[in-house]
């Protein structure tokens, strides 16, 4: 009897929390991946769990990262007009 490799993880923890928490439309991908690594790795597909996995982890960082600067950009922005407003006397 073959004995099947370990399973890869799913990374849907991630996948959901990045979804809900930073970035929709990356964290939905990574959700999709998530959900195809036990459905290929139970079909005996191991190299497309392996790829599912890794793809959803992928995903779920590069949501986290847009969020990330995402929220740079918004503090840069409204610090650098409050700065403007306050070196101007407008409080």
């Amino acid at each position: 009897m073959e004995q099947k490799p370990q399973r890869p993880n799913s990374y849907l923890a991630l996948a959901i929390i990045s979804t809900i928490l930073c970035c929709l439309p990356t964290g939905i991908v990574s959700i999709i991946y998530a959900t195809q690594v036990n459905s290929a790795y139970e079909d005996g597909n191991y190299t497309k769990a392996v790829s599912a996995s890794k793809n959803a982890k992928t995903w779920g960082i590069v949501s986290i990262v847009l969020a990330a600067l995402g929220w740079l950009v918004y503090i840069l922005i409204f610090g650098l007009a409050f700065l403007g407003a306050a070196a101007n006397g407008e409080f």
